[in-house]
């Protein structure tokens, strides 16, 4: 295992354009049966160029674009190692790590599907569930574990989980996971796992933070790179901005979905409380809604993701706990009511649609004060958004301001103690001699103020001193700011 250092990162890139049947992979019978019962036909690009790679026992960084099936990617490979294990240990042979517990659903329902004719356990371990049924999973035996870093390692912790039987372990959505703060549960995670385990690592995106993590914790790793660092969205997807006032957002928002009339749509919202204000909203103008972010109980959000799965929901406002991973083939729009702030995850949302193939749209809302974030989507995606106008709803797309956003600085607070300054608030305040009684010298009492006002102690100290003892009491403003 490599550290840092002083070495340089070079990864061993393979790339892969064209699909390719998953007969001409080095699948069995078993597995190739189980693909043709899910309706699989043909390997994509990222499905060509990871399995047999990891088939090798080789360590692989894998970036494709959203929507490709990288999932089927790693589980494929974990199937054919590990399915039908005759070895006694009850431990798990391989773990998956997901940002989300929906995506660890996700993938476990995948597993499920593609293990048909073999002998395959799976445990997920996500928080929001009952820990004890986790517990009993692992101590009956499992071969695949999937699950989310914090759960993991409270596993961990108790003793419930042991890694010493790992042969594979496999990052998923690493760049996500990273965002979100979950680097130090992940790098504890790798290290309770043995030296000679194999680690896979998919991303959509790979800054350079998901490369120290390769490095680090990865041994001579091939990257399997089927887009490039610009080419990060779907040739498939329609992408869009439309300028709009703020205060008619949602008035546009109504009028696009009867518009448009989407087959399934998500629309993505900054904050919980925007979520459920527009879903409440949104209900009384369009039908079949549902909000969902990640403040509401598991058991919720798993009924709401269930219902938009079979179709019962057909516009499902949401954050960004629902903008990686979720693979529903009926999403055909997607619509940032909020734009957002960082590139990558307006990548992610707007995966969401076009996945497998097939067409999707986007469309992006944008103040005129927010052409900046815009201009930087742009220049992620190595593609320009096209402007949409809506009958009644026509502006100028030229009035959006994409003069880039200079941070701005606050004017540093002075301090009363500070050497030679005064309070913002108090710009005559006399000089420190005269408040200590004229003798040019500082006053050797830990009030600031003069002896005189202090022995006064009366009700026209405005009620900064006691009578009693003299100590100044503290303003309630100045207690908030100390809280």
């Amino acid at each position: 295992m490599k550290s840092l250092g002083t070495m340089e990162f070079s990864l061993t890139q393979s790339t892969l354009e064209e699909t390719c049947l998953f007969e001409d992979l080095p699948l069995s019978k078993i597995t190739l049966k189980a693909l043709k019962k899910a309706g699989y036909q043909q390997a994509t690009p990222i499905q060509a160029a990871v399995i047999p790679e990891v088939l090798s026992d080789q360590d692989v960084v894998g970036q494709a674009q959203t929507g490709t099936g990288k999932t089927a990617a790693f589980l494929l490979p974990i199937l054919e190692r590990f399915a039908n294990n005759e070895e006694k240990t009850k431990d798990p042979k391989a773990l998956v790590l997901v940002p989300t517990r929906e995506l660890a659903d996700q993938v476990m329902q995948e597993a499920i599907k593609l293990s048909t004719g073999k002998s395959f356990r799976i445990a997920v371990l996500c928080g929001g569930r009952p820990i004890g049924r986790q517990i009993r999973q692992l101590q009956s035996g499992v071969e695949l574990v999937v699950g989310t870093p914090g759960r993991v390692m409270d596993h961990l912790r108790r003793g419930t989980l042991q890694c010493r039987h790992l042969g594979m372990v496999v990052l998923d959505e690493a760049d996500r996971m990273l965002d979100i703060g979950f680097r130090p549960d992940i790098e504890t995670i790798l290290k309770k796992c043995p030296q000679s385990r194999q680690t896979v690592l998919l991303s959509a995106t790979v800054p350079p933070e998901v490369e120290r993590l390769a490095h680090n914790y990865m041994r001579d790793p091939v990257m399997c790179q089927v887009s490039t660092q610009k080419e990060v969205s779907a040739d498939t997807i329609d992408q869009y901005y439309v300028s709009v006032q703020p205060n008619r957002k949602f008035d546009l928002l109504v009028h696009l979905l009867n518009e448009e009339q989407p087959e399934q749509a998500i629309v993505f919202c900054h904050t919980k409380r925007d979520t459920d204000r527009i879903a409440k909203e949104l209900k009384s103008k369009v039908s079949k809604v549902a909000g969902m972010h990640g403040d509401l109980p598991q058991r919720a959000r798993d009924r709401i993701l269930k219902k938009f799965r079979t179709g019962q929901v057909r516009c499902l406002v949401a954050t960004d706990v629902i903008g990686r991973g979720i693979d529903i083939s009926g999403i055909s729009h997607v619509i940032n009511y909020s734009i957002p702030e960082f590139c990558d995850d307006y990548v992610h949302r707007v995966g969401r649609t076009g996945r497998m193939g097939k067409s999707g749209t986007a469309y992006t809302f944008v103040s005129r004060d927010q052409g900046h974030l815009l201009t930087q989507i742009e220049k992620r995606i190595n593609k320009l958004l096209e402007p949409a106008q809506f009958d009644g709803f026509e502006t100028n797309p030229d009035s959006v301001d994409r003069s880039p956003r200079k941070k701005s600085r606050r004017p540093r607070r002075t301090r009363a103690h500070d050497s030679g300054s005064t309070s913002p608030r108090k710009k005559n305040r006399p000089p420190r001699s005269s408040r200590s009684g004229g003798s040019g010298k500082p006053s050797t009492s830990p009030n600031p103020r003069s002896e005189s006002s202090k022995s006064e102690g009366s009700p026209s100290n405005n009620g900064n001193f006691s009578p009693s003892n003299g100590k100044p009491k503290r303003s309630k403003r100045k207690y908030r700011r100390a809280l």
